[in-house]
């Protein structure tokens, strides 16, 4: 059970780099706009995307 969970880290980390080394500038400007957000809106985006990755794993499961 450790392996996988290790690789799901991995891999996540793999994905949340490509765009910071692909495109520094998109990523930086990504960043300006999160810090304008609220608090509430944030939090949204975070249950939103907790929900996708729920869902696909009961997709692939």
């Amino acid at each position: 059970m450790s392996k996988f969970l290790l690789t799901a880290f991995a891999l996540m980390l793999v994905l949340e780099g490509i765009l910071p080394f692909l495109l520094p500038t998109v990523w930086r400007e990504a960043f300006k706009r999160l810090i304008e957000m609220t608090d509430g809106q944030i939090r949204f985006i975070g249950l939103t995307s907790m929900l996708a990755g729920l869902l696909m794993l009961f997709l692939v499961r």
